[in-house]
């Protein structure tokens, strides 16, 4: 019963069953068994019925080539796999010196090589959750390219809050001071120098070239994890679009590449075929959907920097328009708007009080385009030939302090504004930009300024999903009606017997003192330090209040000061 003849025939190779037996089930709990894992080896494996299979030849090792190849296979090879250490012939290996015409395009890209550098930081960071101190130092290690100038690039997250940064070239057991000339936070570059003239000794600096196209091979060169000599990893442009900055917290032009980028890559750049540097590995995308995914900041961006410190002698940042906008692609909301059929745009939804295109700019308006450049129904604007990209694109290609023409739609009427370009300022800032955190101390009431590092620091790297909701969102929907305004927070009580019942207050927004609003953390030190009324009053978030005897309060901060050994009750910024 049930009995099954067996087929004639050569048993098939590689059978995909359908469905798995039990003696398969049985066969794959045995080989996959901790045991098994642990004591396999080749020997034990159980060989299969039938003839073995033919093996294929497989590519030998290096000392299995033929010892002699010829240059211009050399070159051939280097050129399709775009490999420096192939295309480079070292004296005395033993191969022909002579260099056809083919190997020539290759040679360019080594010199530039020798202008990789390796970027050595001490790292002293703020501690925001107690502003007085600062973390321990700690140590980093990155790469950085020369430029003309005597300069050298990096990015800026690899010196940021540094101590001392030394620098290290190809080859060289010395490592040379530098100095920081400018960090451009929003666009991750930094610009450093070397006084030390032996550092400039056969070095010569890299050559920008145009921004690539898409599927134009790349190179990055730097030293990332895993060794200490220089690492070369290739791959090509798979898009060019505006990036979201991870560490600048802002929109600019990128480069999105297929070549590995890892810890210590981050300054290194990043050539063509030529030889020129098309952009600076800076950032890559770390996810279980996606693999050799990386990030270049191009060489618009680049330039744009060096051309900002070279012509203010400090970096400015980058401008844009301080508004949001929303897309016209409905018919019937461009219809209710009063546009045309052959007019496209974007409709302002709101306008940052304190920017200079509040001034003719309303709520309503619809930009028709930006310097003679006409913006589409989804806000792009033409780029390349078959591109498009977003016209905060046009914008950035400006400078701080720049004028531009804006063509607007208000009431079915066209008309045209000249405004002043200019960074943008948010109610929580992204960045310190270097500067130590503020903060006041009184009767043990800790009194700082939020900003997106100290949300981290209270709250983590997820600070956007553990943060209380009202400051995440003041942090993504808030504007500054005020060019002075702060955020401020009782950030801790420091425990004593004066503040009795208040220990439980955290992170909590300070709206009024005394019946008069807090407009930043300045304002708040100045009245309390002056003030002469028998209480001390703060009105907080969520309808709380801090009632505070004045004498009382005042006497005991001293104590509390020592006890927690903290130099002075506010810091430097607000005592002048």
């Amino acid at each position: 019963m049930g009995k099954t003849n067996r087929k004639r025939g050569r048993k098939p190779k590689d059978p995909v069953p359908d469905t798995l037996d039990y003696q398969m089930i049985a066969d794959m709990d045995e080989v996959f068994s901790v045991s098994s894992v642990e004591l396999i080896e080749p020997s034990n494996k159980r060989r299969p019925r039938g003839r073995p299979p033919k093996k294929t030849p497989q590519r030998s090792d290096t000392h299995e080539k033929p010892l002699f190849i010829s240059s211009a296979r050399r070159a051939s090879h280097a050129a399709e796999n775009f490999d420096f250490v192939v295309s480079v012939s070292v004296p005395g290996d033993g191969l022909s010196a002579e260099q056809p015409g083919g190997v020539e395009e290759v040679a360019r890209l080594v010199p530039a090589m020798d202008a990789v550098v390796k970027v050595f930081c001490v790292h002293t960071e703020p501690n925001f959750s107690l502003p007085w101190q600062r973390k321990r130092q700690y140590s980093s290690s990155s790469s950085g390219f020369v430029i003309s100038g005597r300069r050298v690039l990096t990015n800026a997250h690899s010196v940021e809050h540094y101590t001392q940064v030394k620098l290290k070239k190809r080859g060289s057991d010395v490592k040379y001071l530098a100095t920081v000339l400018a960090i451009g936070t929003e666009c991750d570059i930094a610009m450093l120098t070397v006084h030390d003239d032996g550092f400039w000794e056969g070095v010569s600096p890299v050559e920008f070239g145009d921004l690539p196209t898409l599927q134009d091979a790349v190179t990055v060169v730097g030293y990332p994890i895993g060794g200490d000599t220089i690492s070369v990893t290739s791959g090509v442009v798979s898009r060019i679009e505006i990036l979201s900055y991870v560490h600048g917290s802002t929109e600019l032009l990128g480069l999105q590449i297929d070549a590995a980028i890892n810890s210590g890559n981050s300054g290194g750049p990043a050539f063509n075929e030529k030889g020129n540097c098309v952009g600076i590995a800076f950032q890559s995308l770390k996810h279980e959907d996606a693999e050799n995914i990386g990030y270049v900041i191009p060489t618009p961006v680049i330039k744009h920097f060096i051309q900002d410190y070279e012509k203010n002698g400090a970096y400015t940042g980058f401008p844009i328009l301080c508004l949001e906008w929303q897309k016209m692609e409905n018919p019937d909301l461009r219809m209710a708007m009063g546009m045309k059929p052959d007019q496209k745009g974007v409709r302002v939804r709101r306008i940052d009080p304190t920017a200079p295109e509040s001034k003719v700019l309303k709520p309503s308006d619809i930009i028709l385009s930006f310097d003679g450049v006409n913006i589409a129904n989804d806000g792009t604007v033409p780029f390349r030939h078959g591109e498009r990209i977003g016209f905060s694109y046009l914008v950035s290609q400006k400078y701080t302090g720049d004028d531009a023409t804006i063509t607007v739609l208000r009431d079915s009427k066209m008309l045209k504004f000249h405004i002043k370009l200019a960074t943008h300022r948010r109610i929580i800032p992204a960045h310190n930009k270097g500067k130590p955190p503020s903060y006041y101390i009184i009767a043990g009431f800790v009194f700082s300024t939020v900003s997106v590092p100290y949300l981290r620091s209270e709250y983590g790297k997820d600070y956007e999903y553990e943060a209380p909701v009202k400051l995440l969102d003041k942090l993504l929907h808030s504007m500054p009606q005020s060019k002075d305004e702060q955020l401020v927070v009782v950030s801790q009580v420091l425990v004593a017997d004066i503040n009795i019942g208040y220990e439980d207050i955290v992170n909590t927004q300070v709206l009024a003192f005394n019946g008069k609003p807090v407009k930043n953390l300045k304002s708040l030190a100045d009245m309390v330090e002056s003030c002469e009324e028998e209480f001390l009053e703060f009105d907080l978030e969520y309808q709380q209040i801090v009632v505070l005897t004045t004498k009382t309060a005042k006497a005991a901060t001293l104590d509390i000061l020592t006890t927690h050994c903290i130099p002075s009750k506010m810091s430097d910024d607000l005592k002048t």
